[in-house]
């Protein structure tokens, strides 16, 4: 499958899941602030993203992928729910499609999924299925 298949089908599912038109999906669009998601949303975006790719996305990827990176301890990166500048770091590494002035000092770790951009979705769908080709499955 090639870039611009799993960018389409990533904008079906997003689109889907959120009832809108797929003209309204695009790669910088912001799932709460321009696409009107609610959190409750990401969960079927990433049952769609699932099913329609044939892989495994574990609940809070990305936040996930962030606070165990390298074997760095939660302490490391996150203190009293706030990033420390290691987890601003490490989230702007993860996060590259997002503005890094969007991720500020004192950035809360549950505010990461008002980050998430439909870009976010078409490179977690990637790094999935790059290594579901990697497993062999």
């Amino acid at each position: 499958m090639d870039d611009r298949e799993i960018n389409e089908k990533v904008r079906m599912c997003i689109a889907q899941a959120l009832g809108i038109d797929v003209e309204e999906v695009v790669p910088d669009a912001i799932l709460f602030d321009d696409l009107g998601a609610e959190s409750l949303d990401l969960l079927d975006i990433v049952f769609r993203l699932e099913k329609t790719f044939g892989i495994q996305i574990p609940r809070g990827g990305i936040q996930q992928n962030v606070l165990s990176s390298q074997g760095l301890k939660e302490d490391d990166l996150v203190k009293d729910g706030v990033l420390t500048p290691l987890g601003i770091e490490k989230l702007k590494m993860e996060m590259p499609e997002v503005d890094p002035a969007k991720i500020p000092e004192g950035f809360r770790a549950e505010d990461i999924p008002t980050l998430f951009t439909v870009q976010t979705f078409i490179n977690l769908t990637k790094r999935y299925l790059k290594e579901k080709e990697v497993r062999g499955v």
